[in-house]
């Protein structure tokens, strides 16, 4: 069976830089945990701001079950 995998997509919102992150679902639940909110750091500027779960990445939003 093959492994799934989930992409995390933000923008910096001081500079607009995207960010992609392909990860499975543990390597999500020990970077993110449990949480409404993905803490980001931007690689250009390192502002540190917050993505919304939904946003960033809708597919793991609906599979993970955890906010349930």
């Amino acid at each position: 069976m093959a492994r799934k995998y989930y992409k995390v997509k933000t923008a910096c919102p001081q500079c607009g830089c995207t960010e992609l992150t392909t990860l499975t679902p543990e390597e999500i639940k020990e970077k993110y945990g449990d949480v409404a909110n993905f803490d980001m750091e931007c690689g250009e500027c390192m502002e540190q701001y917050s993505a919304d779960r939904k946003s960033a990445c809708p597919e793991w939003d609906a599979d993970c079950k955890l906010h349930e």
